[in-house]
Formats: structure tokens, sequence, C-alpha cells
């Protein structure tokens, strides 16, 4: 009960009583007897209670309380309300000369003595000061309602970028971590994977081969699930597109998209995609297929970047071929041959015409695609033509993943 009844009170005390106020002090003044007086100082009082919505006419309709009746509570709380509700330089100017006016000239009209200069005066600085008071102390309000909202704005505002300071500060260490992991253990792991196949080829005892060739498919497996836990730390910083990191990761199929989303001029010579009953597509990929088939992407994805930063306006040739890959100085496979993946990505001489974008570069896209190439048992070459353009070409063998 005494809850309710608190916030109840609360919310009908500002508004009844200024009127119960106003109605005590039109009664000291006229009394009981002066039924002029005492009715337009009453209607003054009463129309107190709507000066929130209509301040202005609810000033107007004071005024005759203070002119006839005599009266200053009622005149005095609707300016303010005025002054903090319509704070118009104009209306409460004109305002408040209507008050001192009310305030200063006699009812009726003709008991005025000019002559009166000291009692006049006296009468016109009263007036002054009831017109001023009132707006004063509501203009602030205004400005103090105003000056609170405008501090609560900026405390969540800067509370909104503590928080992403923050998580942007987290989500750099996380990059950061992540960059390190990738430099410092991938590039271990590389070599350790170059110097199982290095001894896979080079020795002929069946026991080291098969050993060297567990190390190196280890080794592999390290990577994938290494670049894994690096997409998922830089994906914990909640960006969208660090995010999809942890989609499905691309493979042929999504060439001929990379291709139309490059904006070159790019003539594609590939395999047909799943969609088209391809061999060794989907489900009947072969083994280590779709790691193979990543690598092919990220290629090719490598060497389109270089085109646009180096080679602007030239002429782009993309090939996709599954060959028969020999391993020479491997008894075992030197025979039969190995199936794998060669991409080749070759571009003429750059537009002139065209102007070079300027593209970041850090000037390890080529050493990191050779770096894959190689822990997948394959080749990477890169060098210029003769014609003034670039070729990239990579084989992947199949069974490494």
């Amino acid at each position: 009960m005494c809850g309710p009844l608190g916030r109840r009170l609360r919310q009908v005390g500002p508004v009844l009583v200024p009127v119960l106020l106003s109605i005590a002090d039109a009664l000291l003044v006229n009394g009981l007897g002066m039924a002029l007086e005492l009715g337009v100082s009453v209607v003054a009082a009463a129309a107190l209670l709507l000066r929130r919505r209509w301040p202005l006419l609810v000033f107007l309709v004071t005024l005759p309380g203070l002119y006839i009746g005599y009266i200053w509570f009622a005149p005095m709380v609707a300016l303010y309300t005025l002054a903090a509700l319509r704070p118009g330089r104009a209306r409460l100017g004109v305002c408040a000369l209507l008050l001192v006016a009310a305030h200063f000239l006699p009812y009726p009209i003709s008991d005025f003595e000019p002559t009166a200069y000291r009692e006049n005066t006296l009468v016109l600085i009263d007036a002054c000061v009831t017109s001023a008071a009132p707006i004063a102390l509501g203009l602030l309000v205004r400005t103090r309602r105003e000056l609170a909202s405008r501090v609560e704005d900026l405390t969540r505002s800067l509370r909104r970028e503590d928080r992403l300071l923050a998580e942007r500060v987290k989500a750099t260490e996380r990059a950061r971590l992540a960059r390190e992991m990738h430099d410092v253990v991938a590039h271990q792991v590389s070599l350790i994977s170059l110097q199982a196949g290095a001894v896979q080829v080079s020795t002929a005892d069946a026991a080291a081969r098969d050993g060297a060739r567990t190390i190196r498919e280890l080794s592999v497996r390290t990577l994938e699930e290494l670049r894994h836990m690096v997409g998922v730390l830089r994906a914990a910083g909640g960006d969208a597109q660090e995010a999809g990191e942890l989609a499905p990761q691309p493979d042929l199929d999504e060439l001929p998209r990379l291709i139309e989303m490059s904006a070159l001029d790019v003539t594609y010579e590939g395999l047909r995609t799943a969609h088209d009953g391809a061999e060794g597509s989907g489900a009947d990929r072969p083994r280590g297929g779709r790691t193979v088939e990543r690598a092919a992407f990220r290629t090719v994805q490598e060497a389109l970047t270089n085109v646009r930063k180096h080679a602007p306006g030239a002429q782009v040739r993309v090939r996709v071929d599954a060959v028969e890959l020999a391993a020479p100085g491997d008894p075992e496979t030197a025979e039969r041959g190995r199936s794998g993946l060669r991409v080749e990505i070759r571009n003429g001489p750059p537009d002139a015409t065209v102007p070079v974008p300027a593209l970041p570069g850090g000037g390890h896209g080529l050493v990191g695609l050779r770096e894959r190439a190689q822990s997948l048992g394959g080749t990477l070459e890169a060098r210029p033509t003769a014609e003034g353009g670039f070729v990239v070409r990579a084989e992947f063998p199949y069974g490494a993943g």
C-alpha cells in the first residue's frame, strides 16, 4: 500500500500543490466577501491544473487574477512553467511585459496616480522582479534537464566506446597470437614435412620410408588443424568477416565465383565441378582431394591478387588439369606415377593505361604458397615470361591429406 500510494502522491503532488497554494493565496488576499476578485483568482488557481499541456493559455488566464484579484502566486507558477516548457525569447519577453503591466497598473485603472513617483518606482521594481524570477528559474531548470540528458548520453557513449575498445584490444591480441602461431609453428612443421619427404625419397629402407611417410602425413594433418585453430582465434573477436573462416573451406567448385569477383579479364580452363558430375568431385574425391583442391584454390586466389597489384589490365588465363605426376627418386611411385592436380595462372603484360592500385603487400604470398605446395608433396614455380607477363604453376599430388 505504501509503495503505490507514495508513487501516486509523487505524481499528483507537483500538480495539486501549486493549485492549493494559489487558492490559499486568493482567500488570504480577497477573503470571501469580494465576489469578482475572488472568482477570477480561483479561476486562475484552477487553471494551473492544465499548465503543462497549455502553458501559454494558462498564463494568460492567470493575468486577470493578478490584475483584479491582486494574487501573485498563480501567475508566477504559470510563467515558470512556460519558461521551462516553451522557452522562446519573444514569447517570454511579451509574457514578462504583460505580467509587469498587470502587476504595476491598479484596478480600476482610474486609481493610478502618475505623480506618486516613489510608490510607482517601488511597484515597478517589484513587478520586474516578480516577472524575471520565474523566467530565470524556469530556464535554469530546463537547462539542468538538458545537461543531465546530455551527460547521460555521453556516459552511455563512453561506456559503449570502452566496451568496443576492450573488444578491439582482445581481437587484436587474438589476431597477433594467431599470426605468431602460424608463422612459427607452421614453418617448423613444414620443415619437418620436407625433411620427412627427403628421407622418403632418398632411403632404400622400406621401414624408414613408411616412417617418413607417416611423419609427413601427420605433419600435413597438423598444419590443417593449426589453420583451423588460427581461424577459431581470429573468429573469437566476433567480426562477421573473420567468423566466416569457420565455414567450409573453398575448393575447385568456388573457382568460377572467385574469378567472377576478381574483376579481371580471365579465361578459365578448368575441371568440371561437382555439379557437372566430374570424377573426383564430391563424395568421389580421391584421398586428400579436398586438401589439394583447397591448396589449388588458394594458389589461384593469391595469383589473381598479384595480377591486380602488379599487372593491372593484363589478360589472365587460369588452367586446372588432372595429371599424373612422377616422383623421381622414389622407386615405388616412379613406375606407376601419382595422380594429382596442376594449376597454372598465366598473365600477359600490364596495360599502361590502367593505373596501378595502391594495394599493400608484404611480399610473402608466393613464399607461403610454395611452403604449402611442398608440405603437400608438390611443387610451385613462379617466373616472368618472355612476353613481359608472369606465370605461376603448381602441382599437387593426391593422397597427402
